[in-house]
Formats: C-alpha cells, sequence, structure tokens
C-alpha cells in the first residue's frame, strides 16, 4: 500500500447505525411512506454525532424520495399500461440498492445510488 494513501477506520457503532439508514427503508412495507420516516428519523437521531450516519443517512433520504416520485409516476401511467410494467422494474430496482447500499455501509464503505435525485445536501 502507498505511503500517502489513507485508510479511513470507522467503528461499528456507526457502520451499524448508517445501515439501519439504509434497511429501515423496508419500513415502507409496513407503514405508508415509511420509507421515508425510516431513514428519516434514524438520520435526525445520529446525523450530528456520526459523520457516517449523515453521509449515508442523506443518501438514503434522497433515494427513498426518487422512488416516491418513480412510483407516483408508474401508478399514473398504470392508465396507459406501461406503468403495469414499470411498477416491478422499480419496485425490484429499490429492493436491490437498498441491500447492496445497506451491505456497504456496514462494510463502512461509501455507496452512491444511481439514479438518485440529490435533494437533501
Amino acid at each position: 500500500m502507498e505511503e500517502n494513501q489513507q485508510v479511513k477506520v470507522v467503528n461499528k457503532d456507526e457502520r451499524t447505525w448508517a445501515m439501519l439508514c439504509h434497511l429501515s427503508a423496508f419500513a415502507g412495507f409496513i407503514v405508508p411512506f415509511g420509507s421515508i420516516i425510516g431513514p428519516l428519523v434514524i438520520w435526525l437521531i445520529k446525523k450530528d454525532e456520526m459523520q457516517m450516519v449523515n453521509e449515508h443517512g442523506k443518501k438514503a433520504l434522497n433515494f427513498q424520495i426518487t422512488m416516491a416520485i418513480a412510483y407516483i409516476i408508474c401508478f399514473a401511467l398504470m392508465f396507459v399500461v406501461i406503468g403495469v410494467i414499470l411498477l416491478p422494474i422499480v419496485a425490484i430496482f429499490s429492493f436491490i440498492m437498498v441491500v447492496l447500499a445497506s451491505i456497504k455501509a456496514n462494510e463502512g464503505k461509501e455507496f452512491n445510488y444511481p439514479l438518485s435525485l440529490n435533494l437533501i445536501k
């Protein structure tokens, strides 16, 4: 390893909370808008004391807001049939991205969601 390359060591608690920011999006299966409320609650509680949670929380929120917009568009497009095709694709994409982001957060690595609007900075 090169001398000028720095390794960032993140403690287990920070990694766990960052992972929970992403996984809490699955609350949307139980509670309406839970996919936004879950990451929002964890981010608001831990953002000031854990930098990693602040970063992952913003990314999780931005992605979940983007997915909520995509779901609304898919529902509207159901009247012209294409929404029936797009909705499962969006749902599978969202599920896979949340799992990948959770794994990366647990490893202490950054993860940038593709196609995510950058609403919360």
